[in-house]
């Protein structure tokens, strides 16, 4: 189950999100913040 919540980051950072979204890596910003969020809970940041 996917439970819905607000994030605040930088301009910049937002930016760069996006940019990676225009790469097709991932679908959505959700999908890409959920990535980054797992990832460094598993230390690979």
């Amino acid at each position: 189950m996917k439970i819905k919540v607000s994030v605040s980051m930088e301009d910049r950072t937002l930016e760069d999100v996006k940019s990676k979204l225009k790469e097709g890596l991932f679908r959505n910003k959700s999908h890409f913040i959920e990535y980054a969020v797992k990832k460094c809970l598993e230390g690979d940041h």
